[in-house]
């Protein structure tokens, strides 16, 4: 909590500990996968702390996040101060009955489940995150190449740069010029009487309607161009900080730093177009993979160069490694991504209410990550996942994943293309 909002006031102890709790159990599911490859505690201990840390969670995120947001929202608006507690239950039951007919449309669940089984809840929060892993995964995939790769950054010069700052100061040259002129016509307008011998009574007021004084529509004109002005300086001072932010990428990109993250480009480009092939070779032939990647690949390369070793030992360990890496940049990358959100959109107001909607996505995402991670383990590590998640079509997920992973790096192409073609065009401009 003190190192994501240092520079802002989450006062309301109930949000830091909610948003603390979530974490930390969202962090133990991920634990409690590396325990299951390495076989750390009991099989029925595993199991116990599984279902233990996951009715926590469900209950963190279905009932007391949903709640507390519902509450800090009515706080806020005065008209509602006094009955807080009734809209704030209203606005859940609100949210439970969208969140319960989310699952109509989807083929989520087996029809023998009861209602109040933890099926139904982890069916629905699964939905909802697995669409927004899928729409970061999609957007990152096609960001970090563009990001990294010096292919894509237009050639900035000094004289680019420079020229932009001279527009930049003559307008801000103008506005100085004709705010000066509209405090002299304040200033001759005060000193005719035309300011304070206004005409009282209603009357008065038609008359200040219908009639206006001579120099206040020259005064209405000169607002109306400085308002222009100053859009116009506030634009052409965010396109000077970009050409600066490129120019020192031109740079960064010349250091062997630079040269690294260039080559890890292309890597990822690579790695873009393939998971973007896989996503529509598995929608169109509606194929999910029945073996964990990293046992896939060892069989493979045991048939191909004809190797003999130990499958099983070399799976447990390399899948260790592999969940591990998941894990750890699944993390950091959700923790980035809310730290930039939080900044962006907080105020004094609702700082509790956006921690909590953090939270609130960061449980999802996490509950999300082990629906998918669970493929990625080999057959004698997610018996007790899957007992513990209960029957779900784990098939849909990873489906419903690829479809919504490929419409999210398409639009993502999209409008990178679009960005980086209008980008030169926009510095061209007169």
């Amino acid at each position: 909590m003190r190192q994501l909002f240092k520079d802002y006031e989450v006062r309301q102890y109930v949000v830091q500990v909610i948003f603390s709790v979530t974490f930390a159990f969202s962090c133990t599911m991920f634990e409690l996968i590396i325990f299951e490859i390495l076989g750390v505690l009991n099989s029925s201990s595993r199991y116990f702390h599984w279902k233990m840390n996951l009715c926590v969670i469900l209950l963190i995120l279905v009932f007391m996040v949903p709640f507390y947001i519902g509450y800090f929202i009515v706080s806020n608006i005065r008209l509602l101060h006094k009955q807080r507690l009734l809209f704030s239950c209203l606005l859940w039951l609100t949210f439970m009955y969208f969140f319960w007919k989310l699952g109509d449309p989807f083929p989520i669940l087996s029809p023998k489940h009861g209602i109040l089984s933890i099926e139904q809840l982890i069916s629905r929060v699964g939905v909802i995150g697995v669409t927004l892993m899928a729409l970061l995964s999609g957007f990152g995939a096609v960001n970090c190449p563009y990001t990294y790769l010096s292919y894509f950054l237009r050639n900035v010069t000094d004289t680019d740069i420079v020229a932009l700052e001279r527009r930049l100061l003559q307008t801000m040259d103008m506005i100085i010029s004709k705010k000066k002129r509209m405090a002299m016509t304040r200033r001759t307008m005060f000193q005719k009487g035309e300011v304070h011998n206004k005409p009282s009574g209603f009357w008065g007021m038609i008359k200040s309607v219908t009639t206006s004084a001579p120099g206040s529509e020259n005064l209405t004109l000169i607002q109306q161009e400085v308002d222009a002005l100053e859009e116009l300086s506030r634009q052409l001072f965010l396109e000077t900080a970009d050409l600066y932010a490129t120019k020192e990428r031109i740079e960064y990109s010349k250091t062997f730093k630079g040269k690294y993250f260039n080559f890890l480009g292309y890597f990822f480009s690579i790695y873009c177009v393939w998971k973007i092939f896989m996503a529509t070779i598995n929608i169109v032939f509606d194929r999910v993979g029945k073996t964990d990647p990293v046992t896939r690949g060892i069989e493979i390369t045991v048939n191909y160069l004809g190797i003999q070793f130990d499958v099983k030992f070399w799976s447990q360990h390399i899948s260790f490694i592999l969940v591990g890496i998941i894990i750890v940049t699944s993390i950091r990358g959700l923790l980035i991504t809310l730290t930039k959100f939080f900044y962006a959109i907080s105020s004094s107001k609702s700082s509790n209410v956006i921690v909590l909607l953090l939270a609130q996505i960061m449980g999802m995402y996490f509950v999300s990550s082990v629906l998918l991670i669970r493929m990625s383990l080999p057959l004698e590590y997610r018996t007790i996942v899957t007992e513990v998640l209960g029957e779900l079509q784990f098939n849909f997920y990873h489906r419903w994943f690829d479809v919504i992973f490929l419409v999210s790096a398409l639009s993502s192409i999209l409008f990178l293309y679009l960005a980086h073609k209008q980008a030169p065009e926009k510095h061209m401009t007169p």
